[in-house]
Protein backbone atom coordinates (compact mmCIF):
# COMPACT_ATOMS: atom_id res chain seq x y z
CA UNK A 1 0.00 0.00 0.00
CA UNK A 2 1.23 3.52 -0.69
CA UNK A 3 0.11 4.58 2.55
CA UNK A 4 -3.38 6.23 4.05
CA UNK A 5 -5.54 7.03 1.35
CA UNK A 6 -6.72 11.32 1.39
CA UNK A 7 -10.39 12.21 2.64
CA UNK A 8 -13.10 11.56 -0.36
CA UNK A 9 -13.97 14.55 -2.02
CA UNK A 10 -17.43 13.05 -2.12
CA UNK A 11 -18.81 12.57 0.92
CA UNK A 12 -20.62 8.85 1.08
CA UNK A 13 -23.81 10.04 3.02
CA UNK A 14 -23.53 13.04 0.18
CA UNK A 15 -23.44 9.80 -2.94
CA UNK A 16 -27.04 9.18 -3.02
CA UNK A 17 -28.34 12.56 -2.41
CA UNK A 18 -26.21 14.44 -5.43
CA UNK A 19 -26.91 11.73 -7.60
CA UNK A 20 -30.34 11.95 -7.39
CA UNK A 21 -30.31 15.49 -8.11
CA UNK A 22 -27.83 15.07 -10.67
CA UNK A 23 -30.31 13.05 -12.76
CA UNK A 24 -33.34 15.25 -11.88
CA UNK A 25 -30.81 18.46 -13.46
CA UNK A 26 -29.88 16.14 -16.19
CA UNK A 27 -33.19 15.64 -17.06
CA UNK A 28 -34.06 19.78 -17.07
CA UNK A 29 -30.71 20.16 -19.35
CA UNK A 30 -32.50 18.11 -21.93
CA UNK A 31 -36.26 19.28 -21.57
CA UNK A 32 -34.80 23.18 -22.35
CA UNK A 33 -32.35 21.78 -25.20
CA UNK A 34 -35.26 20.10 -27.24
CA UNK A 35 -37.54 22.92 -26.02
CA UNK A 36 -34.94 25.72 -27.66
CA UNK A 37 -33.16 24.04 -30.43
CA UNK A 38 -32.23 26.20 -32.97
CA UNK A 39 -34.05 28.83 -31.42
CA UNK A 40 -33.00 32.94 -31.77
CA UNK A 41 -35.81 34.26 -29.67
CA UNK A 42 -36.40 34.51 -26.29
CA UNK A 43 -39.48 31.97 -24.42
CA UNK A 44 -42.24 33.46 -22.61
CA UNK A 45 -40.48 32.88 -19.22
CA UNK A 46 -37.16 34.48 -20.99
CA UNK A 47 -39.41 37.63 -21.70
CA UNK A 48 -40.85 37.96 -18.16
CA UNK A 49 -37.54 37.23 -16.34
CA UNK A 50 -35.61 39.51 -18.33
CA UNK A 51 -38.10 42.29 -18.41
CA UNK A 52 -37.55 42.38 -14.37
CA UNK A 53 -33.68 41.96 -14.88
CA UNK A 54 -33.08 44.49 -17.66
CA UNK A 55 -31.91 47.58 -17.15
CA UNK A 56 -29.62 47.11 -13.77
CA UNK A 57 -28.07 51.04 -12.80
CA UNK A 58 -25.04 51.87 -13.29
CA UNK A 59 -23.78 50.90 -9.69
CA UNK A 60 -24.78 47.68 -10.28
CA UNK A 61 -23.85 47.55 -13.92
CA UNK A 62 -20.58 47.50 -12.22
CA UNK A 63 -20.97 44.68 -10.00
CA UNK A 64 -22.45 42.39 -13.11
CA UNK A 65 -19.38 43.18 -15.14
CA UNK A 66 -17.48 42.01 -12.21
CA UNK A 67 -18.92 39.04 -12.01
CA UNK A 68 -19.40 38.24 -15.77
CA UNK A 69 -15.03 38.83 -15.91
CA UNK A 70 -14.96 36.19 -13.23
CA UNK A 71 -16.80 33.29 -15.78
CA UNK A 72 -14.24 34.66 -18.50
CA UNK A 73 -11.18 33.04 -19.51
CA UNK A 74 -8.79 35.33 -17.38
CA UNK A 75 -10.99 35.37 -14.35
CA UNK A 76 -11.79 32.19 -13.91
CA UNK A 77 -7.87 31.03 -14.20
CA UNK A 78 -7.47 33.11 -11.60
CA UNK A 79 -10.39 31.67 -9.29
CA UNK A 80 -8.88 28.45 -10.11
CA UNK A 81 -5.39 28.93 -9.46
CA UNK A 82 -6.47 30.71 -6.04
CA UNK A 83 -9.22 27.46 -5.04
CA UNK A 84 -6.55 24.77 -5.99
CA UNK A 85 -3.94 26.73 -4.29
CA UNK A 86 -6.37 26.69 -0.89
CA UNK A 87 -6.96 22.82 -1.16
CA UNK A 88 -3.68 22.05 -1.50
CA UNK A 89 -2.49 24.50 1.94
CA UNK A 90 -5.32 22.39 3.55
CA UNK A 91 -3.59 19.19 2.34
CA UNK A 92 -7.23 18.00 0.43
CA UNK A 93 -4.95 17.05 -3.15
CA UNK A 94 -8.13 14.97 -4.35
CA UNK A 95 -10.05 18.85 -3.97
CA UNK A 96 -7.57 20.38 -6.12
CA UNK A 97 -7.77 17.90 -8.71
CA UNK A 98 -11.56 18.57 -8.89
CA UNK A 99 -11.15 22.04 -8.90
CA UNK A 100 -9.85 21.77 -12.30
CA UNK A 101 -11.52 18.75 -13.47
CA UNK A 102 -15.37 19.88 -11.96
CA UNK A 103 -14.92 23.48 -13.61
CA UNK A 104 -13.20 21.90 -16.71
CA UNK A 105 -15.77 19.76 -17.28
CA UNK A 106 -18.96 21.77 -16.38
CA UNK A 107 -17.55 24.45 -19.09
CA UNK A 108 -16.73 21.51 -21.83
CA UNK A 109 -20.12 20.28 -21.64
CA UNK A 110 -21.98 23.28 -21.70
CA UNK A 111 -19.70 23.76 -24.94
CA UNK A 112 -20.65 20.51 -26.43
CA UNK A 113 -24.07 21.20 -25.71
CA UNK A 114 -23.97 25.15 -27.59
CA UNK A 115 -23.47 23.15 -30.37
CA UNK A 116 -25.76 20.39 -30.32
CA UNK A 117 -28.79 22.54 -29.17
CA UNK A 118 -27.91 25.86 -31.50
CA UNK A 119 -29.41 28.48 -29.85
CA UNK A 120 -28.45 31.68 -30.24
CA UNK A 121 -28.68 35.35 -29.48
CA UNK A 122 -27.62 38.54 -30.53
CA UNK A 123 -25.56 38.40 -33.45
CA UNK A 124 -26.04 34.26 -33.47
CA UNK A 125 -23.84 33.64 -30.83
CA UNK A 126 -24.41 30.62 -29.13
CA UNK A 127 -26.10 30.59 -25.84
CA UNK A 128 -27.76 27.57 -24.20
CA UNK A 129 -26.67 26.78 -21.90
CA UNK A 130 -24.74 29.41 -19.87
CA UNK A 131 -20.77 28.18 -19.62
CA UNK A 132 -20.12 31.15 -17.23
CA UNK A 133 -23.10 29.91 -14.92
CA UNK A 134 -22.00 26.22 -15.42
CA UNK A 135 -18.50 27.54 -14.48
CA UNK A 136 -19.25 29.39 -11.11
CA UNK A 137 -21.75 26.43 -9.93
CA UNK A 138 -19.31 23.76 -10.52
CA UNK A 139 -16.79 25.92 -8.44
CA UNK A 140 -19.15 26.77 -5.57
CA UNK A 141 -19.99 23.08 -5.20
CA UNK A 142 -16.34 21.91 -5.17
CA UNK A 143 -16.05 24.36 -2.50
CA UNK A 144 -18.83 23.12 -0.77
CA UNK A 145 -18.16 19.89 -0.79
CA UNK A 146 -14.39 20.95 0.65
CA UNK A 147 -16.19 22.02 3.70
CA UNK A 148 -18.86 19.47 4.11
CA UNK A 149 -15.95 17.12 4.25
CA UNK A 150 -13.66 18.84 6.40
CA UNK A 151 -16.82 19.34 8.84
CA UNK A 152 -17.89 16.21 8.75
CA UNK A 153 -21.08 17.42 7.39
CA UNK A 154 -23.50 14.71 6.04
CA UNK A 155 -27.25 14.36 5.48
CA UNK A 156 -29.58 17.20 5.27
CA UNK A 157 -27.12 19.50 6.92
CA UNK A 158 -24.40 18.82 4.33
CA UNK A 159 -26.65 18.57 1.57
CA UNK A 160 -28.61 21.84 2.22
CA UNK A 161 -24.77 23.44 2.60
CA UNK A 162 -23.64 22.02 -1.25
CA UNK A 163 -27.08 22.86 -2.45
CA UNK A 164 -27.61 26.52 -1.38
CA UNK A 165 -23.71 27.26 -2.50
CA UNK A 166 -24.71 26.19 -5.91
CA UNK A 167 -28.08 28.03 -5.92
CA UNK A 168 -25.89 31.26 -4.32
CA UNK A 169 -23.37 30.90 -7.10
CA UNK A 170 -25.43 30.15 -10.01
CA UNK A 171 -28.26 32.95 -9.30
CA UNK A 172 -25.42 35.64 -8.71
CA UNK A 173 -23.38 34.61 -12.70
CA UNK A 174 -26.85 33.77 -14.18
CA UNK A 175 -28.44 37.35 -12.61
CA UNK A 176 -25.24 39.20 -14.41
CA UNK A 177 -25.91 37.44 -17.54
CA UNK A 178 -29.43 38.16 -18.09
CA UNK A 179 -28.72 41.69 -16.17
CA UNK A 180 -25.87 41.95 -19.52
CA UNK A 181 -28.11 40.02 -22.32
CA UNK A 182 -25.41 38.33 -22.67
CA UNK A 183 -27.84 35.03 -22.16
CA UNK A 184 -31.53 34.37 -21.82
CA UNK A 185 -33.02 33.03 -18.14
CA UNK A 186 -33.57 29.40 -19.62
CA UNK A 187 -29.77 29.40 -21.04
CA UNK A 188 -28.66 30.58 -17.07
CA UNK A 189 -30.63 27.37 -15.94
CA UNK A 190 -29.51 24.97 -18.29
CA UNK A 191 -26.39 26.14 -17.78
CA UNK A 192 -26.82 25.60 -13.36
CA UNK A 193 -28.63 22.43 -14.14
CA UNK A 194 -25.65 21.17 -16.68
CA UNK A 195 -22.79 21.78 -13.65
CA UNK A 196 -25.55 20.56 -11.15
CA UNK A 197 -25.55 17.26 -13.52
CA UNK A 198 -21.36 16.68 -14.16
CA UNK A 199 -19.68 17.69 -10.80
CA UNK A 200 -20.84 15.03 -8.44
CA UNK A 201 -20.14 12.22 -11.72
CA UNK A 202 -16.42 13.65 -11.69
CA UNK A 203 -16.20 14.06 -7.92
CA UNK A 204 -17.08 10.22 -8.03
CA UNK A 205 -14.38 9.31 -10.57
CA UNK A 206 -11.83 11.81 -8.92
CA UNK A 207 -12.51 9.74 -5.80
CA UNK A 208 -12.56 5.60 -7.66
CA UNK A 209 -9.21 7.17 -9.66
CA UNK A 210 -7.66 8.29 -6.29
CA UNK A 211 -8.54 5.00 -4.17
CA UNK A 212 -7.30 2.61 -7.63
CA UNK A 213 -4.14 4.84 -7.28
CA UNK A 214 -3.53 4.54 -3.38
CA UNK A 215 -4.21 0.89 -3.43
CA UNK A 216 -1.54 -0.16 -5.97
CA UNK A 217 1.34 -1.95 -4.31
CA UNK A 218 4.62 0.14 -3.48
CA UNK A 219 7.48 -0.12 -6.12
CA UNK A 220 9.91 -3.34 -5.43
CA UNK A 221 13.44 -1.87 -3.89
CA UNK A 222 16.27 -1.23 -6.84
CA UNK A 223 17.96 -4.19 -5.26
CA UNK A 224 14.69 -7.08 -5.72
CA UNK A 225 15.17 -7.98 -9.35
CA UNK A 226 19.14 -8.76 -8.61
CA UNK A 227 20.42 -12.05 -9.07
CA UNK A 228 22.49 -13.17 -5.68
CA UNK A 229 26.30 -13.92 -7.30
CA UNK A 230 27.13 -17.75 -7.25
Amino acid sequence: MTGRPAPAVLPPSLRVWLGLNAALAALVVVVLGVLYADDSRPGRVDARISAVVDGPGPTWRHVALALDFLGEPAGAAALVVVAVTGCLLLRRPRAAVLVVAGAGTAVGTATLLKTLVGRTIHDGSLSYPSGHTAFATALALVVALLVTGRLGLGGTAGGSLVLAAALVAGAAMGWAQVALGAHYPTDVLGGWCTALAVTPATAWLVDRLADRLADQPADRPADAGRREPR
